[in-house]
């Protein structure tokens, strides 16, 4: 049985064809619809996330170039700077949202799915899938970019930019978030550890 998320209706959980969609027979709201492959796609774009996120905060993010100096910094270099400059606040909210909830979030997923993948049912799922979605809402990947960028535009009448590979990483990161939340599919990853257990 699953509960309409709309209007509360109890309804009898039925399998659907490929690209099929069950919606509330009281509201119409849509419950679910099949994703075909959505499992190894949501793993796939994981570890690609995983791999991008690692380089952005490996890499600087940008540089200025200034009478021939070059000064670049990395994520985790401004976070420090900001703690350094007596905002302490601020360094904690971006590091909270930039680097710490995007790295739980990631590794809560590839937690959940590389187990998965191999066949075996991951210890506390269910503490790890609510942990999931508690840690999603707080990384703002897209909301960092959207600051970067118009510090750019601000920046290049001052000096001239050297845009680091982080910037493009965050920048391919940012799409493949999009493609997680796309095809992350709840039940998907119940179904496989139910079977599993």
């Amino acid at each position: 049985m699953i509960a309409c998320h709309e209007c509360d209706l109890l309804q009898r959980e039925v399998p659907l064809p490929r690209g099929g969609i069950v919606r509330c027979r009281r509201c119409g709201a849509e419950q679910y619809r099949s994703h075909p492959h959505s499992f190894e796609r949501m793993l796939a774009f994981t570890l690609g996330a995983i791999a991008l996120f690692a380089m952005a905060n490996a890499f600087p993010i940008v540089g200025l170039k200034l009478e021939g100096q070059v000064i670049e910094t990395t994520l985790f270099h401004t976070v420090r700077t900001l703690y350094n400059e007596d905002m302490k606040s601020l360094a904690a909210l971006v590091f909270a949202t930039t680097i710490l909830m995007p790295a739980l979030e990631l590794a809560a997923m590839a937690y959940l799915l590389v187990p998965l993948k191999l066949g075996r049912a991951p210890r506390h799922f269910a503490l790890v899938f609510r942990a999931l979605q508690a840690v999603g809402p707080w990384g703002m990947v897209e909301v960092l970019m959207l600051g970067v960028l118009v510090a750019l535009v601000k920046l290049l009448h001052l000096a001239t930019v050297v845009t680091g590979i982080a910037l493009w990483a965050l920048a391919a990161l940012m799409l493949l978030y999009a493609a997680i939340a796309a095809t992350f599919d709840p039940r998907e990853l119940w179904a496989r550890r139910s079977a599993l257990t």
